[in-house]
């Protein structure tokens, strides 16, 4: 399940608050800053910092 474009724009991230976008394989966001990934899960974004996995470029 796609995440809607309206929701990914308006998305942030809940530590640095900069821009998320969504990963490669589309099950996760992906902060831009800090690297952290946010889970996907049945379609809805899990924008907890602490289910958040840091992950670097």
């Amino acid at each position: 399940m796609a995440i809607n474009k309206e929701l990914l724009e308006i998305l942030a991230c809940p530590l640095c608050k900069e821009e998320v976008k969504l990963t490669a394989d589309e099950n996760g966001l992906k902060c831009v800053k800090c690297h952290r990934v946010y889970p996907i899960r049945n379609g809805i974004p899990v924008m907890l910092i602490e289910e958040a996995k840091i992950e670097e470029e």
